[in-house]
């Protein structure tokens, strides 16, 4: 299943974000740490480039990630040109409270007294960007919830006589490329529902946990896993949750348990855990663009050797 959302009011955010960005120095990017490049907007990355503006990508519900994903994923944006990683949790304000002199450091040129520094906090549906801002200003401006898009409007407040912060709606963006991103920001609850089929999504990430974190799996549910698909998964969650769908002759709720799977992994029920690797993304990458390169045809002539 290919997963696209991108509701009318992301075009208008996008627009308005372009301009902004002529004003601002610096761009903080929030990613969901167990999925950075999944989470990851291209269009973010493209309106930076084309300002030419520094990037601090915050890596945040670190909290609920595989440490050892997230240091790889750290090592791998810091040999980027132009960008800062850190690892974070937004609700953490001693954390939180580095981000304005990381901010500093990536624009040196805001060192003295005559400009504010001005940053920008960026990054898709429901990874914490208005957590990080109500943080950073030690008071609550924006809204919260779990649930995607909540933010629909930029605003921006000052942070004393030298810092100026901006914050913006969830960002999407129109295609989605790889189908396995789809499913990861469906999983961690970046798309909204009534663009995903929930139990598509559990069966995605079953397998994910199949082949990564067979331990948290059976330990959580308590059941063996040995010799199960990931539909069967799934389906164990169902009994051993008691997802029965009622006058049904004991025909399993597999909705119910989807989205019992999904929101344990969500809340950290399942351990930390990440959905992406930098090698595990080469390895999708490479395997997508096989899937798509054209097929080599090979024509052949068919020589009649008989006599006339």
């Amino acid at each position: 299943m290919a997963i696209q959302w991108f509701p009318g009011h992301m075009s208008i955010a996008r627009k308005k974000a372009g301009e902004t960005m002529e004003y601002i120095d610096i761009v903080i990017e929030v990613l969901d740490a167990r999925l950075p490049e999944a989470s990851s907007n291209p269009m973010i990355r493209e309106l930076r480039l084309q300002r030419q503006r520094p990037c601090l990508k915050l890596l945040n519900k670190s909290d609920l990630a595989d440490p050892a994903a997230t240091n790889a994923w750290i090592a791998f944006y810091n040999a980027q040109k132009g960008v800062k990683a850190v690892a974070i949790s937004c609700k953490k304000p001693g954390e939180v409270a580095r981000v304005p002199l990381l901010c500093q450091q990536l624009a040196p040129h805001r060192s003295d007294n005559f400009k504010p520094l001005r940053m920008m906090i960026m990054g898709i549906p429901n990874v914490g960007k208005s957590t990080l801002m109500n943080a950073m200003l030690k008071r609550r401006v924006a809204k919260v919830g779990d649930e995607p898009a909540v933010t629909k409007a930029q605003q921006s407040f000052d942070i004393g006589p030298r810092m100026t912060l901006t914050d913006t709606p969830g960002l999407m963006w129109p295609k989605i490329e790889h189908d396995s991103d789809g499913m990861m920001l469906a999983a961690s609850h970046a798309i909204g529902r009534n663009a995903i089929v929930d139990e598509e999504v559990a069966t995605f990430l079953a397998g994910i946990l199949l082949a990564r974190y067979p331990a948290q799996l059976a330990s959580r549910y308590g059941c063996k896993i040995e010799g199960l698909d990931a539909a069967g998964v799934v389906e164990a969650v169902a009994r051993r949750r008691g997802c029965i769908l009622k006058g049904r002759g004991g025909e399993l709720d597999m909705e119910r348990a989807s989205l019992i799977l999904l929101q344990d992994y969500r809340d950290g029920a399942l351990g930390r855990i990440s959905l992406e690797t930098p090698e595990s993304r080469k390895v999708m990458l490479a395997a997508d663009k096989k899937k798509k390169a054209p097929t080599d045809t090979v024509t052949t002539t068919s020589v009649d050797d008989s006599n006339d």
